[in-house]
């Protein structure tokens, strides 16, 4: 038989819930995570709100001592880690050693520890090296992230961490459902983390001229997805961790199933760092290709997660490529853009939008795009304005598009095709 993949844990760390829960509670009620930051307006920045988790708190996960040695991104991806594994029904230190060597790490992360590696200079070219942590080539090195999450539960399998810019987590789930598919791995942990929110990191954004300012004093407004007044996206961060197992291995130890990982697709439109071509032919066919991986019609899609970064180019391609891979269904299809609640997590996108999707799938309830307050002509689709809407659906396309011209999607199932 086939193996399949299929999400049977799952924890979060958001802007506006922590724990997997609270994430949803504020997610289908419309609640936004996006705040003041002090640090921004204490450096008098020219954006001074971002989706900050303000309420998380580090030193629960790390001590003092590991804090000054690794980025704000580790206690933030060993706190969902270790929701989705108890949300999986599985204890890390009660599997065997063969266990926990069919168990893989595949983590996605835009900007990984840039926060930490900002903050080493900042004590080096302020005279201050002395507080430079004896750690920080390993710690800003990327794929030591994963080792992190490694290390922390004793996992022997393959230890990756993808980064593709904002399709790092969706790149991270699809790259999970291979190693299922093809036996790699019993149990992959996959989702992603970012935590961008360091004062240069910000200013280096602002130069490129994609951060909005204009809601400086209305910060849960500021993040505006397919609305005809939006001016850029609001930084955010956090984590959305999953425990992806086989299907089979899932349904004889009675784990609760939220859905497959039914397709996968990615694409490069080879066009610029940053800006989209306005075709939008490679992102429709990145979630063409997911279709056809899960070998479903575009019919068959009854909610779509989108990107909606909230600047003006994407919504407006993102939209353009909705259309050219669902054709004439996209205008029966409901979608809606996090970012609205969330901010930008950066690598951690598809992950947040995925965990929303799933959890949409479970209580038949679609979150919804706050800010929509003026409609956009070349914006023409249903983004469920506003407000939650009670629905069911069976499939869902989870899509990301990312700088240098990348594209992926991911297709979800409420239970595994063809059973």
């Amino acid at each position: 038989m086939a193996r399949r993949a299929v999400i049977t844990g799952m924890g979060v760390v958001s802007p506006n819930g922590l724990g997997r829960e609270a994430f949803w509670q504020a997610t289908r009620q419309g609640r936004s995570g996006v705040r003041r930051v002090p640090l921004f307006e204490s450096q008098q920045l020219p954006v001074t709100i971002a989706g900050h988790a303000a309420e998380f708190r580090p030193g629960e996960i790390c001590d003092e001592h590991e804090l000054h040695n690794v980025g704000r991104v580790v206690p933030m991806a060993l706190a969902a880690t270790a929701e989705a594994f108890a949300d999986a029904g599985l204890e890390p230190a009660q599997l065997s050693l063969e266990e926990r060597r069919r168990t893989g790490v595949m983590l996605g992360t835009g900007g990984a520890a840039l926060e930490f590696v900002e903050r080493q200079f900042s004590h080096y070219f302020s005279g201050e090296a002395r507080r430079c942590s004896v750690y920080t080539i390993p710690s800003s090195t990327p794929g030591t992230l994963a080792s992190e999450i490694s290390m922390r539960f004793g996992l022997r399998g393959f230890s990756h961490l993808i980064s593709t810019g904002c399709t790092s987590s969706t790149d991270a789930l699809g790259y999970a459902r291979q190693h299922i598919l093809l036996n790699d791995a019993d149990v992959v942990v996959a989702g992603g983390v970012d935590a961008p929110l360091g004062s240069l990191i910000v200013r280096a954004f602002a130069l490129m001229k994609i951060l909005t300012s204009a809601w400086n004093h209305q910060p849960s407004r500021g993040s505006r997805p397919f609305s005809a007044d939006r001016s850029g996206l609001v930084l955010g961060e956090g984590a959305w961790i999953f425990i992806v197992e086989d299907a089979e291995r899932a349904r004889a130890r009675g784990a609760r199933i939220y859905g497959e990982l039914a397709g996968y697709g990615s694409t490069c439109e080879a066009f610029h760092r940053v800006r989209l071509d306005e075709s939008g032919e490679e992102p429709a066919r990145a979630m063409s290709l997911a279709l056809a991986s899960a070998g479903l019609p575009p019919e068959a899609i009854g909610y779509a997660n989108l990107h909606g970064t909230s600047t003006v180019l994407n919504d407006r391609i993102e939209t353009r490529a909705v259309k050219r891979a669902l054709g004439r269904h996209a205008f029966r299809t409901p979608m809606s853009a996090l970012k609205s609640l969330i901010g930008h997590p950066q690598g951690a996108s598809g992950a947040a939008g995925v965990a929303a999707t799933l959890l949409a799938m479970r209580d038949e309830c679609l979150p919804p795009t706050i800010n929509l307050d003026i409609p956009d002509p070349e914006c023409d689709l249903d983004y469920v304005p506003h407000r939650s809407r009670r629905e069911s659906f069976e499939h869902a396309l989870c899509n990301c598009i990312g700088f240098g011209s990348k594209n992926s999607a991911l297709i979800l199932s409420h239970s595994p095709v063809g059973t």
